[in-house]
């Protein structure tokens, strides 16, 4: 009977989460939803931006409306806008530890990121000639690549597979003029970038993990796969968690789900060495504020596109965005370093990466974030970081869709 009592609480407890158990900390609040499953129809656009987003940084561009008109002009400016653009694609993009080899993997990531640029040339401007580059390029790398390899691959196809479907999305979907090569690029994506990125990376260093999962959930709604949309969801609610500390969890924050990692000394180890925790202090903190800024914008993209889809991630892990971007930006805003943390010494350059996560939360949620406001501002037009970060004071700044 005890057996048989033990397997009905297990199924379930599978039957209404995704997140695995925690060393520590509360069961989730029941107020929460334990799953927020694919969308009945997918909404397209969706990858991070939807129309009446696009139509909203439309109307501001052409009204010369600020920060947005200067956003634009930025983008515009960049060699990634440019009409006379040549892709460089190949067939196997080979990246060791910090893209060394670096075997086509700065050509990808940038080709991926000018495909998105381009794509969002074309919606603001109309002009033909900024869809047909987007396609060119799309074209280039869908009629070549057919792999990843060396140590950096997960990582490298995360970055790529970030930036690919946004720039699928906006031309598949708005662009009334032909693009035949668009199921050869989904098969792409299928093929090429979402076995690579749909299984995770536990035991990596949670940005690894969160870009990944970022460009699965993309391409999940490029493709219209609904197994692969819920899997990359699973993924995202066991990783946050276990990426950006609340003292809720209790007195150690939990490990990465599908790890090795559960004593206390290995989670400090994996922490960096960390072993004072406070809400919003981030499994990278002590490596450098740099990786945490691509974890924390990966997260936010993620949540964004779950909430264009109409299956809003945001509430589950809103409460550690927000402690997140504003203990790093507190930090990057001049607060002096307390000894408790990283040993008195942090690494900052937390990069332009917070201003979708401060649009979402303290825009359309009404979350009060005066340090995250203040570096926001100061680092606008936000730009691209040349990965997977790309004009995000263009498409989010004030953006109330």
């Amino acid at each position: 009977m005890r057996l048989r009592a033990l397997v009905l609480a297990l199924a379930a407890a599978v039957a209404v989460t995704v997140t695995p158990p925690a060393l520590a900390g509360p069961p989730q609040s029941a107020s929460t939803p334990a799953k927020v499953a694919a969308p009945a129809a997918f909404t397209h656009p969706g990858v991070v931006v939807s129309r009446p987003q696009l139509d909203f940084v439309r109307a501001k561009v052409q009204a010369g409306a600020q920060p947005w008109k200067a956003a634009y002009d930025q983008m515009t400016a960049s060699s990634y806008a440019s009409l006379s653009r040549a892709p460089k694609p190949r067939a196997i993009v080979e990246c060791g530890s910090s893209s060394n080899p670096n075997n086509g993997c700065t050509d990808e990531r940038q080709d991926a990121v000018a495909a998105y640029t381009q794509a969002l040339a074309w919606y603001i401007t109309r002009d033909a000639r900024h869809a047909q580059k987007a396609i060119e390029i799309m074209d280039a790398w869908s009629a070549v690549i057919t792999d990843h390899t060396n140590s950096n691959a997960p990582l490298q196809t995360g970055w790529a597979g970030s930036s690919w479907p946004r720039a699928a999305e906006i031309i598949k979907h708005t662009y009334t003029g032909s693009w035949a090569g668009s199921g050869r690029f989904a098969t792409m994506l299928r093929n090429v970038y979402l076995p690579e990125v749909i299984n995770g990376a536990a035991t990596k260093n949670g940005n690894w993990e969160l870009i990944m999962t970022e460009a699965a959930i993309g391409i999940a709604v490029h493709l219209e796969d609904r197994a692969a949309y819920d899997k990359a969801v699973s993924t995202y609610l066991g990783r946050v968690p276990a990426y950006i500390y609340l003292a809720s969890d209790g007195s150690t924050p939990k490990p990465p789900p599908n790890s090795s990692i559960d004593t206390r000394d290995e989670i400090v180890k994996y922490w960096q060495g960390q072993s004072t925790f406070v809400d919003g202090i981030s499994q990278e903190t002590c490596r450098d504020f740099g990786h945490t800024g691509w974890g924390l914008a990966a997260a936010v993209h993620t949540a964004e596109t779950s909430r264009i889809q109409g299956a809003d991630l945001y509430p589950q892990v809103s409460e550690r965005l927000r402690h997140a971007l504003g203990f790093h930006t507190k930090y990057e805003n001049g607060t002096a370093v307390p000894s408790w943390l990283c040993g008195g010494t942090i690494k900052p350059g937390l990069g332009r990466v917070t201003e979708m996560g401060y649009n979402a939360l303290n825009g359309r949620m009404g979350i009060g974030m005066t340090n995250t406001k203040a570096y926001t501002e100061s680092h606008r037009p936000s730009g691209t970081d040349n990965y997977f970060v790309s004009w995000e004071t263009l498409t989010h700044a004030g953006n109330p869709n």
